[in-house]
């Protein structure tokens, strides 16, 4: 890119990852500021979805304001911190290089050696979200799994799941009468 880089900064945390990663707000937002500050690169502004998992189908109102500046050429950058931080999903990955190519805005990571510009790169890129992906999925099973085990040794995990089960066997028992 010729031009000067006019970024979008994204931060983003879901409660879990704050807790493993120590990739806090505060962090991401110093870390990022001071890669434009040493590169040169214009801050347009700062994208913050705080809590919010990378899952498809969250809602992620500064993401989706982002992409929204992007497409209005407000910004020519979307910088993160990682790249799991824009997403962990492999469709939700290949719709924003969909639209990174449509509007012409470059994807930068500061932890991740990220190109989107060549082939190779959006292989290596896809390659990065087929493992968080895979590590969510990985999680869900383990969850569930443990879940089923503390609920058939009788062990209730929590009242809105107590309600549910106790719901669910009072309306299952009503059918068979």
């Amino acid at each position: 890119m010729d031009e000067k880089r006019v970024c979008g900064l994204y931060l983003r945390v879901s409660t879990e990852d704050q807790a493993r990663e120590g990739f806090s707000l505060p962090e991401q937002r110093k870390c990022l500021k001071g890669l434009c500050d040493y590169k040169g690169w214009e801050i347009y502004d700062y994208y913050e979805d705080a809590g919010i998992s990378a899952k498809t189908g969250n809602l992620r109102p500064e993401f989706d304001r982002m992409i929204e500046d992007a497409k209005k050429k407000k910004i020519n950058t979307v910088l993160a911190i990682k790249l799991d931080r824009l997403t962990r999903s492999i469709y939700d990955w290949e719709n924003i290089m969909r639209l990174s190519e449509k509007y012409s805005f470059d994807i930068v990571c500061a932890n991740d050696d990220i190109n989107t510009t060549t082939a190779n790169g959006k292989m290596i890129t896809r390659i990065m979200m087929s493992v968080s992906q895979n590590e969510i999925e990985r999680t869900s099973e383990r969850t569930k799994f443990g879940l089923a085990g503390a609920i058939k040794a009788g062990h209730i995990i929590n009242l809105q799941m107590k309600l549910f089960v106790i719901k669910s066997i009072h309306i299952f028992m009503n059918n068979m009468n």
